[in-house]
């Protein structure tokens, strides 16, 4: 019995994404567990995977990669050998009663069962190699990644051998083929293209939000930081596996100083119309990324009861999965603050944009050293850092957010 394969649904909210491109074709034989396509929703890039056995059939109006897509349209079905497509209206949603709509609008994943064999005659998972003979080799297929850089660099990237799983061409793939043609010259890109990627037009469009959803407002001040510098540099020495990043150092200390700021600690609903109040084993910090393909805010979940070495962890694993492109939508969702580090960049000051829902980012500048006056009079050599919070005067006024960064600075450097 055919099965539809319908866009899904990657968060409550979701009304729509973006069709990226299918990794099977029409015709393929699809195993369990295979990616079928990939998708994003919001800034999350997913690859979808089948959850049954069947031979593909794209539908006739299924979308081009780039396309805007509506959660729920037909991309194709699953099909028994020798199973004719169903002949119904492509992009029809299935009749659903009452609540089994709803229940049905609300899922997050795609449902590619099929039905158990009835007998020998009907397609069986061990005689799928049988199968496999009768259609042609899968398609050669590569990561968002390897693609871009393909493209930069003007390599024809299906003649590129893959060492990802099943010959998948990955991004290294793409540079071992670089690094053995030194005497090629790259092209350099072309005047006019457009590099406004549908991912990077996502970002902007949630950048503009925030500036019509807040009424932003930063303050900047300084903060001794040399206890947080020796403590990363002892870990260094002693060749630790978990030398922290000055992010995962101040996702804790500002967690533990948000449990004491309820005027803090506080998101935005759905439709931006009310505060939510935010337990302390809630208080999750958003960690901005710079990625090939724009700015990317995994968030660390549950900060104020985890160690450094947990967060160390964390934060190195959302790193990776953001610049590979693979972050999900509940892996960047229910931030209450994020961090946004330029320091390595040689800034100082900056005004950081808020991410909405969330009320409050803070900026971490340079680390410069600088001489400063003890309570004695004497001259001090001291490492020191300029934060810029900017928060959301619709949420919290100026005295109680300023009250936060002056604790966070006393949380510190008394480290």
């Amino acid at each position: 019995m055919a099965e539809e394969i319908r866009f899904p649904r990657l968060g409550w909210s979701m009304e729509e994404g973006r069709f990226i491109q299918w990794l099977k074709r029409d015709g393929d034989l699809v195993r369990e567990g295979e990616v079928l396509f990939e998708m994003e929703g919001e800034k999350a890039l997913q690859e979808i995977e089948s959850v049954g056995n069947g031979i593909l059939k794209i539908a006739v109006d299924a979308p081009q990669p780039g396309d805007v897509v509506q959660v729920g349209h037909l991309l194709g079905y699953l099909l028994l050998p020798n199973e004719a497509a169903p002949n119904t209206a492509p992009n029809a949603a299935p009749e659903l009663p009452g609540d089994a709509e709803n229940s049905a609008r609300e899922s997050v994943t795609i449902h590619l069962q099929v039905e158990p064999p009835k007998s020998e005659s009907l397609l069986q998972v061990d005689k799928m190699p049988e199968v496999a003979e009768k259609n042609e080799l899968p398609a050669a297929v590569a990561s968002p990644r390897a693609r871009r850089l393909a493209g930069e660099l003007g390599i024809d990237w299906q003649a590129v051998e893959g060492t990802g799983r099943d010959g998948r061409v990955r991004e290294e793939d793409i540079r071992r083929v670089v690094a053995s043609t030194p005497s090629k010259k790259v092209p350099k890109l072309p005047s006019g293209k457009n590099i406004f990627t549908p991912r990077r037009r996502i970002i902007a469009e949630r950048l503009r939000k925030s500036r019509e959803l807040t009424v932003p407002v930063t303050l900047t001040t300084k903060v001794d930081v040399s206890r947080l510098v020796t403590y990363r540099e002892l870990q260094k020495k002693m060749q630790s596996v978990h030398v922290p990043a000055f992010t995962d150092l101040f996702a804790k200390h500002v967690a533990l100083v948000l449990a004491r700021h309820p005027a803090m600690a506080v998101r935005w609903n759905h439709d931006h119309t009310e505060l939510l109040e935010i337990s302390i084993d809630a208080l999750h910090i958003g960690i901005a990324v710079d990625t090939a393909d724009g700015l990317l805010v995994p968030v660390l979940k549950n900060v104020y009861s985890k160690t450094i070495d947990d967060i160390v962890l964390e934060s190195r694993i959302l790193i990776e999965k953001a610049r590979a492109g693979r972050l999900s939508n509940i892996e960047m969702s229910d931030g209450v603050i994020s961090l946004s580090n330029l320091g390595a960049y040689g800034i100082d000051v900056f005004t950081p944009i808020i991410n909405v829902p969330e009320i409050a980012i803070l900026g971490l500048g340079a680390i410069r050293r600088e001489p400063i006056f003890d309570k004695l009079g004497q001259v001090q050599d001291c490492q020191r850092m300029t934060l810029s919070l900017t928060f959301d005067h619709a949420a919290i006024d100026g005295a109680p957010a300023a009250s936060f960064l002056r604790d966070l600075v006393k949380e510190i450097e008394a480290t």
